[in-house]
């Protein structure tokens, strides 16, 4: 469905995987290289889903590694992370977050270029819940700022970070008024008539969906 995707849509679309495997060639019976996404033409992949971490048991470590190997192997890379609603509820999102994005600081200067960080609240996702905008703000200023301090202040000036939750027709304007809020990663409402709306809205903002 990829290839078809890619052969298919507007040149100005960008394809991407959901996932992508750890491993490159060999005997990894369901798993999808890096390689074979880049043989295909693809772009883009998502690592670090909040379902890819708690249903298929996708460490910090094995997340980090995943990146690190897409991004050598010429792949950009939408790189998820977000606490569950029991560490929000005990005002431990910024901790989790720091504990999921550390490992980032081992990617080399050249990876920063092709590489977009998506908050994803994971009580966010699917639920009709949203993260109000000022929450989103405060996590994406939060992750600059530590982008901007363990890395460097032109990445983090230069770096994408994009939110995804239950994002809909109706609750993106206010979210991308936020002035650390780059952009949306769309689930469901990317289903939907709605997302043209998101998109447009996104547009007005010069930023992406």
């Amino acid at each position: 469905q990829l290839q078809w995707a890619k052969e298919n849509v507007s040149s100005n679309v960008y394809v991407g995987a959901q996932n992508v495997s750890l491993f490159g060639f060999g005997a990894y019976t369901g798993e999808i290289s890096a390689e074979a996404l880049k043989d295909i033409g693809v772009e883009w992949t998502i690592i670090g889903h909040s379902e890819r971490r708690t249903l298929f048991g996708e460490t910090d470590e094995v997340v980090l590694k995943k990146t690190t190997r897409a991004l050598e192997q010429g792949l950009k890379v939408i790189f998820c992370f977000g606490e569950v609603l029991a560490e929000r509820e005990a005002n431990q999102t910024i901790d989790v977050v720091n504990r999921q994005i550390s490992g980032l600081k081992s990617l080399k200067p050249e990876h920063w270029n092709n590489i977009v960080l998506a908050y994803e609240p994971v009580w966010a996702i699917g639920t009709g819940k949203v993260a109000t905008p000022e929450q989103a703000q405060e996590v994406h200023q939060h992750v600059r700022k530590w982008i901007s301090s363990e890395i460097s202040a032109e990445v983090a000036q230069n770096l994408r970070i994009i939110y995804g939750g239950s994002v809909n027709e109706k609750n993106c304007g206010d979210l991308i008024k936020q002035g650390d809020v780059d952009g949306f990663l769309v689930g469901g409402a990317s289903l939907k008539p709605e997302f043209a709306k998101i998109v447009e809205t996104c547009n007005t903002h010069n930023v992406s969906a």
